[in-house]
C-alpha cells in the first residue's frame, strides 16, 4: 500500500491515479474520505482509503508527502517518528525560507534514516485526476530505491523518468515557479507574447546560473523538471503562480486562500543568490514586487535598462 499525506489538489490527484493500480492510504486535515475539496467532481477509486489518524501510515513503506514546501519542515518536525525508515517522496516545489533547503534536504534533516526522493515536473493536478497522460521526474540519490519507486509509482498514464540529480530536479521545480510569476506579470501588464518569450528565455538562463552553481546538472534542468515545467507554468492560467503574476501585472487582488509557492521561493532564492553572489535580476524583481518593495513600472524599467551584453 502507498501512503499519501496531504489531500489537496495534487495529493488527491495522485491518490486517484495510483488508486487505479492498487491500494492507497490518504490522509488530509480536511479530507472526509469521500471527495477532494480542491478537485470538484473528481471521483476517488474504492481502493483509496482515508486515514483517520497519521499513525496508520506505519503500515506503509512508501509515503508521498503532498504538502506545501513551506509546510514541510513544520510537519516533519512534529511527525518525524511516524516516518522513520520509509521511502519518503516529496511532491512539492520550493526552497524553505528558514533554511534554504529543498524538500529532500528537509526530509534528511528530520528523518535521516528514511530514503528521500522528490517527484516533480510539468503537471497540473486536474489533468492527473482526469487520467490525462503526464510525465514526471523522480529524483533519488539511492539508485536501487529510485528504480523501485519508479516502478511502484508509474501507471499507464503517469510516466516517471528517473534521475539521481536531486539538486537539478529540486531547483528546476522551485525556480520555474518564480519565473512563472514574472511571466504572469508580463501578460497581466499587457506587455505581449514576445516579451513573455524573452522573459522565459532569460529566466531559464537565470535558473541555470544558480542551480548549476549549487550542484545541479545541466541535463536535468533541460528536462521535465526544469525546462518542461517552466514551459507549462509560464503559458497556462491553470498555474497558480502564473495567475498570481497576472494579478500583480493587472494591479488586481488575488485569492489569499490559494498557496502560491513561488512567492516564498522568490524570497528564499533571492537570499541564496546574494549569499553565493549569483546575478538573478528576474528573481529579485519578483521578490520585490510580491513584497510591495517596488512598483510595477519601476520593476519593468529596471529590467529593460540593464547593461547590454552578449547572450
Amino acid at each position: 500500500m502507498i501512503g499519501i499525506i496531504g489531500a489537496g489538489a495534487f495529493g488527491g490527484a495522485l491518490a486517484i491515479a495510483l488508486g487505479a493500480e492498487g491500494p492507497v492510504l490518504l490522509w488530509g486535515r480536511d479530507f472526509d474520505g469521500k471527495r477532494i475539496a480542491r478537485l470538484p467532481g473528481a471521483a476517488l477509486p474504492a481502493t483509496v482509503t482515508a486515514a483517520s489518524d497519521l499513525a496508520e501510515m506505519a503500515g506503509t513503506e512508501t509515503v508521498l508527502l503532498a504538502l506545501p514546501a513551506q509546510a514541510m519542515r513544520g510537519f516533519l518536525a512534529q511527525h518525524a517518528p511516524l516516518l522513520h525508515r520509509k521511502h519518503l517522496v516529496a511532491c512539492c516545489k520550493g526552497v524553505d525560507l528558514a533554511t534554504g533547503l529543498g524538500p529532500t534536504g528537509i526530509i534528511a534533516q528530520y528523518c535521516p534514516d528514511a530514503t528521500a526522493a522528490i517527484l516533480t515536473g510539468p503537471s497540473f493536478a486536474a489533468d492527473i485526476a482526469k487520467g490525462l497522460p503526464t510525465a514526471l521526474t523522480l529524483a533519488c540519490t539511492d539508485e536501487a530505491a529510485g528504480q523501485a519507486l519508479q516502478k511502484q509509482l508509474s501507471t499507464p498514464v503517469l510516466r516517471l523518468y528517473r534521475t539521481s540529480d536531486v539538486a537539478g530536479a529540486e531547483f528546476g521545480g522551485a525556480l520555474k515557479n518564480v519565473i512563472a510569476i514574472a511571466a504572469g506579470v508580463v501578460i497581466g501588464a499587457g506587455l505581449g507574447e514576445s516579451a513573455r518569450a524573452a522573459l522565459m528565455t532569460r529566466g531559464f538562463a537565470e535558473m541555470k546560473r544558480l542551480a548549476l552553481h549549487l550542484g545541479a546538472e545541466a541535463e536535468t534542468l533541460a528536462g521535465l523538471s526544469g525546462f518542461g515545467d517552466l514551459v507549462l507554468t509560464c503559458t497556462s492560467a491553470q498555474s497558480r503562480n502564473f495567475r498570481y503574476g497576472m494579478a500583480l501585472g493587472e494591479g488586481t487582488s488575488f485569492d489569499d486562500n490559494v498557496t502560491v509557492e513561488g512567492v516564498a521561493t522568490a524570497k528564499a532564492v533571492y537570499q541564496l543568490a546574494k549569499t553565493h553572489d549569483i546575478e538573478m535580476p528576474i528573481t529579485a524583481m519578483v521578490a520585490a514586487l510580491s513584497q510591495n518593495r517596488i512598483s510595477l513600472a519601476d520593476a519593468i524599467h529596471a529590467l529593460m535598462t540593464r547593461p547590454l551584453k552578449q547572450e
